[in-house]
């Protein structure tokens, strides 16, 4: 650790996300910070939840900068790490992203440009913005959980997809076409499930359920809008709620999911609110971010403003 340290920033790399490009890019994403006059510190992660510890680790040492290099998973760890760490307000820590994952999804919503050198230009112009987090109650393992959530938490086909995916990079598989290949593939295992949604204490959906999103930001799935109604510091979770839909309904409204129309699609609710309660039989998968944690009964809700993150000056509109 270095003296000043509030003055530079800490460098988490994931060298594994975006299939190896964490480490196979990073010696230029270095260079391209030192020739930004971004004083920074790195250290690369080496296990699950490595993040996370490193985040704390940080904050404990005096850093209040944070750059974090991986993907959404990677975000969720830190973000994590901000809340569990003592020594500061989370809001207290600037958080900056250089998207080199799969998905990439947070910063989608911000503007934040995945072309290195446009996401450091964002990092040293220093504009900031105060998002909203949910907070995420799960069951795993018959233990209740509580976990952090920057973005996007999803259930049902959402997770299932997740899940697959995960499978697939264990078997050693990359590329691009993961992702797809593990959403044709979930379709045809997946059963939808009897499911109760409650929002601020009322009932609003008692059917048999395909896959909802709930979250803070617009995008997952690698681009998908599945919220795009959703505002980042409105104080409110967004819901997409999706009933048992064929496939033909999915391949002829492809474009929805991308264009900000998917509340267009008849089989699609769309809800907001501060408080979120989901219950299911059987139970069902949850990811967050991105990663797997768990299933129902989930409760999610949401803290206005709470933590700092790095904006592009054209997401303010300057």
């Amino acid at each position: 650790m270095t003296r000043n340290t509030d003055e530079r920033w800490f460098v988490i790399v994931n060298p594994v996300a975006g299939s190896g490009r964490g480490l196979i890019d990073f010696p230029h994403i270095s260079r391209l910070l030192r020739n930004n006059d971004v004083q920074h510190d790195a250290v690369f992660t080496e296990h699950k939840y490595h993040a996370t510890e490193l985040t704390v680790s940080a904050a404990s040492a005096g850093y209040r900068r944070i750059i974090v290099v991986g993907g959404d998973g990677t975000l969720n760890e830190v973000v994590n790490g901000l809340f569990i760490q003592k020594s500061v307000e989370p809001k207290e820590i600037l958080l900056a992203v250089i998207a080199v994952g799969t998905g990439n999804d947070w910063v989608r919503t911000f503007g934040i440009p995945e072309h290195y050198s446009e996401a450091i230009r964002a990092i040293r112009e220093g504009h900031s913005f105060l998002q909203d987090v949910g907070t995420v109650t799960y069951t795993e393992s018959h233990y209740t959980q509580t976990r952090y959530m920057a973005n996007v938490a999803g259930l049902g086909f959402d997770a299932h997809v997740i899940s697959n995916f995960n499978h697939q990079k264990m078997k050693g598989r990359k590329g691009r076409w993961i992702y797809p290949y593990s959403i044709l593939k979930s379709y045809f295992s997946y059963k939808s499930s009897g499911t109760v949604i409650t929002v601020d204490g009322k009932v609003i959906f008692k059917d048999l359920l395909f896959s909802t999103a709930v979250g803070i930001c617009k995008y997952n799935g690698g681009g998908i809008q599945q919220l795009p109604n959703a505002v980042a510091d409105d104080g409110l979770l967004d819901l997409t709620i999706i009933r048992p839909i064929h496939w033909w309904h999915i391949v002829f409204r492809l474009r929805k999911l991308f264009n900000g129309r998917i509340y267009q699609i008849g089989h699609v609710i769309h809800a907001q609110g501060r408080s979120v309660k989901i219950v299911s039989a059987p139970d069902i998968m949850l990811e967050t971010d991105g990663e797997l944690f768990g299933g129902t009964p989930v409760e999610m809700n949401v803290l206005r403003k709470a933590i700092k993150v790095v904006v592009t000056k054209e997401f303010l509109g300057m």
